[in-house]
């Protein structure tokens, strides 16, 4: 069982910046996948970005790829998420997921096993 809670959420003017945290908790972090996905209102949950658990290499979207970075920090049992030059289009509950099966993050939600409550982010124009 892994528990995860996000934070850091809020509301931001566009090219601002903010950073996620996800604390997890249960089983041990350094063996798992993590990933962030997001969901603005009336569209589907899409990919963010995620991050292995062995050599910590990373995937982003397209939409975030040179803006995101995920980093995850074993000793705390935490990942990341810094989100720069913010845009109105990255409005959305933004969770956090775990994927005990994988070594590297999968860009499909179905394939995470375990996921956060969500947190929003708004960005004004």
């Amino acid at each position: 069982q892994v528990q995860l809670v996000e934070s850091g959420g809020g509301l931001v003017q566009a090219g601002g910046s903010l950073r996620l945290s996800c604390a997890a908790s249960g089983r041990t972090f350094r063996r798992y996948a993590m990933g962030w996905f997001r969901q603005a209102p009336g569209k589907e949950r899409e990919f963010v970005a995620a991050i292995s658990w062995t050599d910590s290499s990373t995937s982003y979207a397209d939409s975030v790829k040179g803006r995101f970075t995920i980093a995850r920090d074993v000793a705390k049992n935490t990942v990341n998420l810094q989100m720069n030059s913010l845009k109105p289009e990255d409005t959305a509950v933004y969770y956090c997921a775990a994927d005990l099966d994988r070594v590297y993050g999968s860009s499909r939600s179905r394939e995470y096993d375990y996921w956060g409550q969500g947190t929003q982010v708004t960005v004004s124009p």
